[in-house]
């Protein structure tokens, strides 16, 4: 479903993503860890588009999406889902105009037509009959299943989860967890997750996949990562201070 080969990605100086390549295969859910601030929400963002990369091809669904015009890469964001790290919600909307946002604005479906999807999207997360609230009035927690049914709202083919699990407590993180998984099962979509939730990556993940300085250095399942001979990968998996990553390595990228 998506295939990415060779990216590359630098600001300024700093190089973020150094070659990197990777297949995600249609129907699983391929969760990409790594330590904070090593590109994996970059590496989203040129999956969507909203950031292009210095060097590098984004195959999705046989579409090679650099170079795609302004049409076709609508319709194809029409088809991707994304939950953002903080929700993203609109403060002025409603949460169903929150929601329901992406069909209000790029579709041709009527109104009631849009608010009926709005409130079936909203009881598969559990917040039924909630809206005619505004995200002032919503929980952390509540803002992140929000932001989940907006990514679901248009039926889309690929679900993209921006460390779903950040800033909720350890109880609403499992809730959201067993969400992705239902989802995942009952749409059955494609879904990436970038994660540094070890715990979080091993109960949703089909595929796990390391980021390390740029490029992946391991990719199996969980059980595969649980057991992998790489030292880089069981330093972070563990969360062991000593090892070869060293806190150079964790400010340098």
């Amino acid at each position: 479903m998506i295939r990415i080969k060779g990216l590359c990605k630098s600001f300024g100086n700093h190089l973020v993503l150094d070659h990197l390549s990777l297949d995600i295969r249609k129907g699983e859910t391929m969760v990409i860890i790594g330590q904070s601030g090593c590109g994996k929400s970059v590496l989203l963002k040129h999956i969507v588009r909203i950031l292009e990369p210095d060097e590098g091809e984004i195959w999705i669904d046989g579409q090679n999406i650099g170079r795609l015009n302004r049409k076709a890469l609508n319709a194809l964001r029409m088809k991707i889902g994304v939950l953002f790290q903080e929700g993203a919600l609109f403060d002025s909307l409603t949460v169903g105009e929150n929601v329901g946002f992406l069909l209000l604005e790029h579709s041709k479906m009527r109104r009631e037509e849009i608010f009926r999807c709005v409130r079936e999207k909203l009881e598969m997360v559990g917040l039924k009959g909630i809206e005619n609230l505004f995200p002032i009035e919503l929980s952390g927690g509540m803002k992140k299943r929000v932001g989940l049914a907006r990514a679901i709202c248009a039926n889309p083919q690929i679900i993209l989860y921006d460390e779903p699990t950040t800033g909720v407590d350890p109880i609403m993180a499992a809730v959201i967890n067993d969400l992705i998984r239902k989802l995942h099962n009952q749409l059955k979509v494609t879904s990436v997750v970038v994660t540094h939730d070890i715990a979080s990556a091993y109960k949703i993940a089909d595929r796990i996949a390391m980021l390390y300085q740029g490029r992946i250095i391991a990719v199996g399942s969980p059980k595969e990562i649980k057991e992998s001979s790489n030292p880089f990968v069981q330093q972070f998996i563990k969360g062991e201070k000593e090892g070869p990553i060293g806190s150079n390595s964790i400010s340098s990228r």
